[in-house]
């Protein structure tokens, strides 16, 4: 068999065991996707242990890819979640979520909630890490599902929408901003033009987001769960019995419950643009300073500090306690998770499967912007990741746009566009979302955030070909 199929064989079999062991068996996610990384590598063709070329170079076999990606995956996000989700206990158990949910609905308007939560998720996204900023503010969207009756599903998801288009699509995040230095686009114009095509497409993922919660209705419970039910209208409070409710109800202060919020994505958000506009040199004392108080890490630990002092009072000891080591033992879960979504994820990269879809797209004749979405699209399915999915596209493309006559900022927004969909089972965000609002039906999970990604990608592509046969026509 061609080495090329048998790679595509070897992913379409591995995730084929997984979804069924998932559905089907008492096998949880975890060791389902391990066994989907082991079944991918060994028909895709990796050897089981590293092998050392003769020039010396070393490539890793299946089980270091499998290790590699978990441990690369939890490097960059275990400490992350594991301080989110405990910030996220604390401001449930506290009352500060229903607090800053409440004051929430009152700003903005009842019946609002899904565009507020779309929009604030488009803004935030811009300059902070969006896996960051979806733990950091999923206790609001918790907290609005608790208030209004709103299912958490859809509120997170509009929350998910604005935060994956802004990443995907605006610099400085590091995949548009990788793109516009491979195509050679200012940052300035590819700023622009991702806020431009972008903030319309977080209209339709907010309106499927509102549809989607009301088949996918759940709400916080009070044991730190959620509890499913058939949607009715009479769920939904309104703004006078929201009232009564808050009147009888002995909350923190929105300035207490709101701070450890705010100051993490201050603080992160001031690192990103200090180094973006580059205010000071990296070794220099203040930005050495900025680097350190600005990583998400150090970030979310002054803001879980910040709910466990500001949120819970002496006597509140034990129960605070308790809350930490609840939160911790989910962490634990989503951690395990999140990782091996890495590992299968890892495997399919080592293997090259990304580079062989790369290489058979731009053979194929098609128009120039569907060249690099193609690409970007089919690596982000295979691999998992939006970044990788990015510059992956970029990198086979850009040598081309010359030749193809089209806007290099238009391409490198295409590829950008194209790692949009589709967010499954091998993505790591999948698992983080569907994990914080309490996804665990396979069918759900497809219907929620794989499908979201799915029409933000087609919405995408859309505005794309008009841009590409009007406004950048030659």
């Amino acid at each position: 068999m061609d080495e090329h199929y048998r790679m595509a064989l070897g992913l379409i079999l591995g995730i084929g065991v997984m979804v069924y062991f998932v559905v089907k068996t008492k096998i949880n996610a975890f060791m389902a996707l391990i066994i989907a990384a082991m079944i991918t590598g060994i028909v895709g063709g990796l050897p089981i242990g590293d092998v050392t070329g003769a020039d010396g170079k070393k490539t890793l076999g299946l089980m270091s890819a499998i290790t590699a990606g978990f441990g690369a995956t939890l490097s960059s996000a275990g400490i992350i979640i594991g301080l989110g989700v405990m910030m996220s206990g604390i401001l449930e158990k506290s009352g500060g979520a229903e607090r800053i949910a409440f004051s929430f609905i009152r700003l903005i308007g009842k019946g609002r909630e899904e565009w507020a939560l779309g929009i604030a998720g488009w803004v935030t996204s811009i300059p902070v890490f969006a896996d960051s900023a979806l733990l950091i503010l999923a206790p609001v969207a918790k907290g609005l599902s608790e208030v209004t009756g709103k299912s958490v599903v859809g509120l997170g998801l509009s929350l998910a929408t604005g935060l994956m288009l802004s990443h995907c699509m605006v610099p400085p995040t590091p995949g548009p901003l990788a793109a516009a230095g491979l195509f050679g686009v200012d940052v300035g114009q590819m700023i622009l033009l991702g806020m431009a095509i972008s903030f319309p497409m977080v209209i339709p993922g907010v309106l499927y987001s509102k549809w989607i919660g009301k088949k996918v209705y759940q709400i916080p419970n009070a044991n730190g769960g959620f509890d499913r039910k058939d949607y009715k209208e009479e769920y939904i409070r309104s703004m006078s019995e929201l009232e009564k409710i808050m009147e009888n109800k002995k909350l923190p202060s929105f300035f207490l419950s709101i701070l450890p919020i705010v100051f993490p994505l201050i603080l992160i958000f001031t690192r990103t643009l200090w180094n973006f506009f580059h205010v000071s040199a990296p070794d220099s004392f203040s930005g050495k300073v900025v680097d350190f108080l600005g990583h998400p890490v150090t970030a979310l630990l002054i803001g879980t500090l910040l709910a466990i002092y500001g949120l819970s009072s002496k006597e509140d000891k034990k129960d605070t306690l308790k809350v930490l080591d609840n939160a911790m033992k989910l962490s634990g879960m989503i951690m395990l998770v999140t990782g091996a979504g890495g590992s299968l994820g890892n495997v399919i990269k080592v293997s090259g499967l990304g580079n062989v879809i790369g290489h058979a797209v731009t053979d194929m004749p098609m128009a120039a912007v569907l060249i690099p979405f193609v690409i970007a699209m089919l690596v982000r399915i295979a691999v998992g990741s939006a970044t990788v999915a990015i510059i992956t596209s970029a990198s086979l493309t850009a040598p081309m746009v010359a030749q193809l006559g089209v806007s290099p900022v238009l391409m490198a927004q295409a590829a950008c566009i194209g790692a949009l969909p589709i967010s499954h089972f091998n993505d790591s965000a999948f698992w983080v979302f569907n994990s914080l609002f309490g996804v665990n039906e396979t069918k759900d999970q497809l219907m929620t955030k794989t499908t979201m990604t799915a029409i933000s990608g087609v919405v995408g592509l859309v505005i794309l070909l008009i841009l590409q046969f009007t406004v950048f026509a030659k």
